[in-house]
């Protein structure tokens, strides 16, 4: 079977370093202090602090064996939580990988969006994405099958089954398995895919001024754009 450990390596392999990242990477480039919420296994603030970043960076995630494996990292700190346990004051936050996506109510967006507000100095920087609802991801995620060689040189395939619900959620169920159809693992987890005037209506409502793009070269929104990338600041 597949301990949490191992998904958080097998995570890493999937999940390969991309134009997301390096969006990322080059907001919080001139930052003296930087927050990661739901940071994972923390690809951005390692590839920072590898690059020479000199200020103070802080991973935030409730995942402890994500955070088992960023720990390898030093000079970060790596802080088990949600956004509503983050604490100090920092000029920019980050949320990458979509786990804005994990916010599946507005009470839960609403609570976050206002800790992360608390957290950033006048003038901050919240930069954040998700996956445009028009685009409509999650119809193809069955059709897809992932093979890979594991972190321990077993051979597996990752599938999804999705399950879609009211108000843009959609309940995924992601199966890892031996090749020899041997089932290693089953997690399930909600996502939110919201319409991006929404998304607008929170921020501003917990006091950001937004600007939504429509790509990881702050494009605007377009009807092809299967991303929403968006770069919020607070008041000064």
């Amino acid at each position: 079977m597949y301990s949490d450990d191992d998904v958080a390596a097998l995570y890493d392999l999937l999940n390969t370093w991309g134009a997301d990242d390096d969006f990322f990477l080059s907001a919080i480039a001139g930052a003296e202090r930087v927050l990661d919420v739901g940071c994972g296994t923390g690809r951005v603030l390692i590839r920072a602090k590898e690059a020479g970043h000199p200020g103070r960076l802080v991973g935030l995630d409730p995942d402890r064996a994500a955070l088992a494996r960023a720990r390898r990292c030093e000079g970060v700190d790596w802080v088990e939580g949600r956004a509503t346990d983050a604490t100090g004051e920092f000029d920019v936050a980050i949320m990458t990988g979509n786990a804005f996506q994990c916010l599946t109510t507005d009470a839960d967006l609403r609570d976050a969006l206002t800790a992360i507000r608390r957290v950033l100095v006048p003038g901050g920087v919240f930069a954040f994405s998700t996956r445009h609802p028009q685009a409509r991801a999650w119809e193809d995620w069955p059709r897809r099958a992932t093979r890979v060689t594991d972190h321990r040189g077993v051979p597996v395939v990752v599938t999804h089954a999705v399950d879609p619900r009211g108000d843009g959620v959609v309940g995924l169920t992601e199966t890892t398995a031996a090749r020899t159809g041997e089932v290693l693992r089953v997690d399930h987890c909600d996502l939110r895919f919201l319409e991006p005037e929404r998304i607008e209506e929170h921020l501003v409502a917990a006091g950001f001024t937004a600007t939504l793009h429509g790509d990881w070269q702050r494009g605007p929104l377009t009807a092809a754009s299967t991303d929403v990338v968006a770069v919020a600041v607070t008041a000064s």
